[in-house]
């Protein structure tokens, strides 16, 4: 088949035909044609020859166009695509290394084979231009909600038709058990969009929290304003989930937008999560106050929190208890996401024997350590004191207001507090260097005599050694083991090393060993603070 004037039109015809039955622009297929024709023509002038077809847009005529490029002489390789500078004066003036001739060439005859080939060609081209166009199609609509039909179910997984292509639900991304039949309608949230080779992959979920909370975007106009705003979401797909939002305008009640009259708007968005229990609770800047918000419908009597560790306690009456944990620990799991605490729910009667065990611990070690009688010990723990380093370090005045203190006593105190702590200072020191310890370790700023001696115990006993640790070997962290959250202790984890703290500790025992440039470290510092600085300007 030779490419004639009589089926040149042709050609334009059947790319825009194509591009109108994939959605795609009519040049790419274009472009897809004349590379078929090029390979083509390889296949009959040789494979070696650097063939090119260009095809008019308004005629649809093919020009074939031989292309050689000129190249020094000693890096001839290809005599059909290229030549040499003196081989190139019989075609131009004052060639140069890189120069390109191109000269036309006949039309060449499509025998059966090269026609099939060239149809393969322009397929795959169409199937790869059919491939983008959808993924750029999706990819924006990522974090959305989107409208499909059920096409079938594979394995568990739901195969939706959304339009311009296919998405899949995964078994575990469905609520409950839920079922479907071809041609049913359903409503998904877009959780992720991929290019991937055998096209853009596009998956769909329903136990997102994200799902939940674009529902009520839908569903609130409030919410969709602006004016009220979702702050957090935790769910138990297709048995009960907590939602935290607050209003930016005094006058509205975000909790009554949010529920509608008669419950009209909370009761469309229970309809589409299969009958899913919906808690909306008004978010607090407070902690405290926002979990006993989160934890309704249960009371709280008091809320105890620590920052540094992330943990929360929580004390409720007795009768209380069932109410607060939930069925299967759901309410204060929920309420753990919510708030990104780890609770720890205890009755009065357990927070009160927990407090007196305490108390007695801390008696005993200050009977113990310091010399002292149970009534003054106990004076001591009163005033909030728990450990000698409070007792040694703080200020004289504290001591003072201790009644039965006076100057004396206090000095008496904090030297029998620091003689202690010396002494178990020098013997943690002693057993690190009977370990192995080296000073270059011992010394470093920022290790407790313990800390050297935990550390020296497990075999690190240089600065060396210490500054090749990881942060998590340290203070300890958390491993993704099948999906299941296996506990790594860390080496000084005991004595409340943060991951912060350990990182710092090692970045400047790899400085002094002059692993490290900090300077290098500052600057990737402020580069990364102007990105940062950019990106919220941008934003």
């Amino acid at each position: 088949m030779a490419i004639t004037s009589a089926n040149q039109l042709e050609l334009l015809q059947t790319a825009e035909a194509v591009a109108r039955e994939k959605m795609i622009d009519p040049g790419l297929v274009v472009d897809a044609m004349e590379e078929s024709l090029a390979r083509a023509a390889k296949s009959r002038y040789g494979s070696e020859m650097d063939i090119r077809v260009t095809i008019d847009r308004k005629t649809g005529k093919a020009t074939f166009t031989r292309v050689r490029t000129v190249v020094a002489d000693d890096e001839l390789e290809n005599y059909q695509a290229e030549m040499t500078v003196e081989q190139a004066r019989q075609y131009m003036e004052n060639p140069e290394v890189g120069d390109v001739f191109s000269e036309e060439v006949p039309p060449v005859e499509m025998g059966r084979i090269a026609a099939q080939s060239a149809k393969q060609v322009i397929l795959q081209k169409v199937r790869e231009a059919e491939r983008d166009r959808q993924y750029e199609e999706f990819k924006d609509r990522n974090g959305t909600i989107i409208n499909g039909v059920v096409k079938r179910e594979e394995y568990g997984n739901v195969i939706v038709d959304v339009g311009a292509g296919e998405g899949i639900l995964r078994r575990n991304e469905k609520i409950g058990r839920e079922s479907y039949r071809p041609n049913d309608r359903i409503r998904c949230y877009i959780k992720d969009v991929r290019r991937e080779p055998r096209g853009p992959q596009i998956f769909l979920s329903r136990t997102a929290p994200e799902f939940m909370a674009e529902l009520f975007k839908m569903e609130v106009p409030e919410i969709y304003d602006g004016i009220i705003e979702i702050k957090a979401v935790a769910r138990d797909p297709g048995s009960r989930a907590k939602i935290a939002v607050i209003s930016h305008d005094g006058s509205i009640d975000p909790v009554g937008a949010c529920v509608g009259m008669r419950g009209s708007r909370v009761q469309a968005v229970v309809n589409e999560l299969q009958g899913e229990k919906i808690d909306i609770i008004p978010w607090n800047e407070d902690q405290p106050t926002f979990l006993v918000n989160a934890l309704q419908p249960a009371e709280v009597s008091k809320v105890v929190l620590d920052e540094e560790a992330g943990k929360i306690e929580v004390v409720v009456p007795e009768e209380q208890l069932s109410l607060a944990i939930g069925r299967r620990g759901q309410n204060v799991r929920l309420a753990s996401q919510l708030t990104a605490l780890d609770i720890d729910i205890m009755t009065e009667e357990e927070e009160s024997a927990r407090r007196q065990k305490e108390f007695e611990a801390r008696t005993g070690l200050f009977m113990e350590t310091l010399d002292l009688d149970e009534f003054f010990a106990q004076l001591l723990v009163s005033e909030g004191f728990t450990n000698l380093e409070e007792v040694a370090y703080v200020e004289i005045e504290e001591l003072l207001v201790i009644d039965g203190v006076d100057e004396g006593t206090a000095e008496e105190l904090q030297a029998r507090a620091r003689d202690y702590l010396e002494a178990q200072a020098k013997a943690a020191i002693d057993a690190a260097r009977a370990l192995g310890a080296e000073d270059s370790l011992i010394q470093f700023d920022g290790l407790t005599p313990q800390m050297v001696e935990a550390l020296a115990k497990d075999d690190v006993k240089t600065l060396e050694d210490f500054a090749t640790c990881a942060d998590w070997e340290l203070a300890g962290g958390w491993t993704n083991d099948g999906g299941e959250r296996i506990k790594d202790d860390g080496i000084l984890e005991p004595f409340g090393m943060s991951l912060e703290e350990a990182q710092d500790l090692v970045m400047t025992a790899r400085i002094m060993l002059g692993w490290v440039d900090p300077e290098e470290l500052i600057g990737d510092s402020e580069e990364a603070e102007g990105e940062d600085a950019q990106e919220e300007g941008e934003a």
